[in-house]
C-alpha cells in the first residue's frame, strides 16, 4: 500500500541558510534532502523559516525567505509552490509541493525591533514566499510575543496579541507546537474574544498522555485543535516519542485517532541538520524506522494492519491536503 505523503515540518531552509556549503541534495547531511523526499513519495512539504531569539533573527529569517524563493525558481524539476492550482490539481502533480512557515516569530521582530520594522519584515517574508502554512509565535524559549514550550508561567504578551491581530484574515494558521501551555491558552482566548479569523494547528507535536514532555500536547489542547478543524502533525524525534521505545511512534499516532482526530492527524516529521548539535544524549535523533524521509513507504507498510485504508490515507496526506484546501478556498 503506497500513498503520497504530506509533511508539516522540516528545517531544510535553516540548514541552507546557516551551514557553509549546504546542499538541498546532500543525503548525508539532512534527513529531508531532496533525494530522501523523492524516495519517500513526499508530495507536499512545509519548509520552516526557523530562527532563535537573537539580534540577528530578522536577517536570518529574511535570508531563508529568499532561499525558499530560489528553490522554487532554480529547482523547478523538483519543487513547485503549493498554491491554489497545486491543491486543486493534486493528482496531476509530479514535483514536491513546498510552502513556507515561520517557526518563532522572532524572525519577524527581534527583541529591540519597532513595529514598523516588524510589519515590514512580515510583509517582506510573505512577499517572498507567497503564502505561509502557519506561524509559531515562539520556539523553546521566551520572546517578546510569549512563552515557549520550555518556559513556565509565561503566556501571551501584548506583542503576541498585536501579531495575532495582524495575522487575522490572511489565511495563516497559528501553530501551538512550541507554545507553553499558558501561551496556548492565551492564543485561543485572544482569537475567541476578538473573533479573529485564524485557524489553529500543531504542526509537529506528539501527545503528553503517551510521553510526558513539555514539547507534547495535552489532550485538552489536542482536542481543541481537532474541534476547531485544525491538524496535528506527529513528530518523529526520539526525545518527544519516548527515547528508548521505537514503537511509541505508533502509540502517538493511534492516540491521535482515539481522541477524535481521524480528520486531523498527519505527519510533522521535524527533520533538521543535527551534526552541529552539542547535546550527545540526543543522538541519534531518530529511530531507524523513520531516520529519513525515504522511510515513509516502510512506515505506511508497518501501519497497514493496524489502521484502515481510509485512516492510512488520511494520515499520509488527505487530512493535510483537505486542511490547506479549506484554508486557501
Amino acid at each position: 500500500m503506497k500513498f503520497p505523503i504530506s509533511d508539516m515540518h522540516c528545517d531544510l531552509l535553516s540548514y541552507l541558510a546557516r551551514i557553509p556549503g549546504a546542499n538541498p541534495y546532500a543525503k548525508d547531511d539532512i534527513a529531508c534532502a531532496v533525494p530522501w523526499l523523492h524516495a519517500g513519495g513526499v508530495r507536499m512539504q512545509i519548509l520552516a523559516i526557523y530562527t532563535d531569539v537573537k539580534s540577528e533573527s530578522m536577517d536570518l529569517a529574511a535570508r531563508q525567505a529568499v532561499i525558499f524563493d530560489e528553490l522554487c525558481q532554480k529547482h523547478k524539476d523538483d519543487f513547485t509552490l503549493i498554491d491554489t492550482d497545486f491543491l486543486q490539481n493534486w493528482e496531476k502533480q509530479n514535483c514536491i509541493g513546498i510552502k513556507a512557515s515561520v517557526e518563532n516569530a522572532a524572525g519577524f521582530g527581534n527583541e529591540s525591533a519597532n513595529w514598523d520594522d516588524i510589519y515590514n519584515q512580515f510583509d517582506f517574508i510573505l512577499g517572498k514566499v507567497k503564502s505561509l502554512a502557519y506561524i509559531s509565535l515562539t520556539h523553546h524559549t521566551e520572546n517578546r510575543f510569549g512563552g515557549g514550550n520550555y518556559t513556565k508561567g509565561i503566556g501571551l504578551k501584548e506583542d503576541g496579541k498585536k501579531l495575532l491581530d495582524y495575522m487575522a484574515g490572511k489565511q495563516i494558521p497559528v501553530d501551538l507546537s512550541h507554545s507553553s501551555d499558558l501561551l496556548a491558552e492565551g492564543i485561543l482566548n485572544h482569537i475567541d474574544s476578538n473573533k479573529l479569523d485564524i485557524a489553529v494547528i500543531a504542526s509537529h507535536s506528539n501527545f503528553r498522555t503517551i510521553w510526558n514532555h513539555p514539547r507534547n500536547l495535552t489532550d485538552e489542547f489536542a482536542k481543541e485543535i481537532i474541534h476547531r478543524g485544525g491538524i496535528i502533525g506527529v513528530n518523529f524525534l526520539r526525545a518527544f516519542l519516548d527515547p528508548e521505545v521505537p514503537e511509541r511512534l505508533f502509540d502517538h499516532i493511534f492516540h491521535g485517532f482515539q481522541i477524535g482526530g481521524e480528520k486531523s492527524i498527519c505527519f510533522g516529521a521535524d527533520y533538521f541538520y543535527t551534526k552541529d548539535f552539542e547535546d550527545s544524549s540526543r543522538h541519534p535523533f531518530y529511530f531507524p524506522l523513520v531516520e529519513n524521509a525515504g522511510k515513509y513507504p516502510s512506515l505506511i507498510e508497518s501501519l497497514k494492519d493496524k489502521l484502515t485504508g481510509e485512516d492510512l490515507e488520511n494520515l499520509a496526506y488527505r487530512n493535510a491536503l483537505t486542511f490547506f484546501r479549506k484554508i486557501q478556498s
